[in-house]
């Protein structure tokens, strides 16, 4: 790994196998003038090619040795390098239709994604590298073991397609786990109406909370079951069998109470 160790608080597993860059950056068909952002460069796998297709990029990276080698390997009107921690960074700062590349760090994934949903406005599409069970998570439907709070928050903003599996020999050091490629996309126009975001959050945290809790038990802070009720939810009905139309109508509802 040209002299670099990786660093576990990081969670850095480096994608070294060149058919899988490939089949990545065929997926994210990076054209002149894109503005395109890769979270965690690392070692430059994608980053070459990235830019080879678009002309130049942004990049974040956390790691400063890392960081060191990709500002001696690129020149600034190739990459301009951002050092910082991913989940912090200010992406609206770099403008509208902004496609996400990243191998994600599997420790910090979901509150990444998260925090990637408070700009899905400002975002063309996302291609992303996490554990495979994360991916299922995001795109499982209701009454399914993988759906839960990931699926509902994600699926309310975007278009989730997986698109392959990346085996743990692709990367170094090899992981434990498969790897899996998703695509979002912005639904745009095409999202359901949420009126009041934040409660829409809370809702749905609360109702997968505690799996086995019925959503009168399980919103008993929120709401009562009259409440739940009149908005054609089953008071003893569990969130996991509920749809994202379900948990939307629900809290736009609510937001009016």
């Amino acid at each position: 790994m040209r002299g670099h160790t990786a660093r576990k608080r990081f969670g850095q597993n480096f994608l070294a196998d060149t058919h899988w860059v490939g089949r990545i950056v065929s997926a994210v068909n990076p054209r002149p003038g894109d503005n395109i952002v890769e979270i965690g460069p690392g070692l430059a796998a994608l980053t070459r090619a990235l830019i080879e297709g678009a002309g130049r990029i942004h990049a974040i990276e956390i790691d400063r040795d890392l960081a060191a080698r990709l500002a001696a390997d690129f020149p600034g009107e190739q990459l301009a390098l951002h050092v910082a921690d991913a989940l912090e960074f200010d992406y609206p700062s770099l403008g509208p239709e902004l496609r996400v590349v990243g191998n994600l760090p599997y420790n910090i994934s979901t509150p990444l994604l998260f925090r990637l949903t408070e700009f899905a406005s400002q975002l063309r599409d996302l291609h992303v590298m996490l554990q495979k069970e994360v991916v299922a998570r995001m795109t499982a439907a209701p009454a399914t073991p993988d759906y839960g709070r990931l699926s509902v928050m994600l699926q309310a903003m975007f278009r989730i397609t997986r698109l392959f599996v990346i085996p743990p020999g692709a990367f170094q050091p090899v992981p434990q786990v498969d790897s899996a490629v998703a695509r979002l996309v912005p639904l745009g126009a095409a999202a359901p109406h949420i009126a009041h975001p934040a409660l829409f959050a809370r809702v749905v945290a609360a109702a997968f909370g505690q799996r086995r809790k019925t959503m009168r038990n399980a919103l008993a802070s929120i709401c009562d079951a009259a409440a739940l009720a009149s908005a054609g939810v089953d008071p003893g009905a569990r969130g996991e069998t509920l749809a994202l139309a379900d948990f939307v109508r629900l809290a736009n509802v609510l937001a009016v109470r």
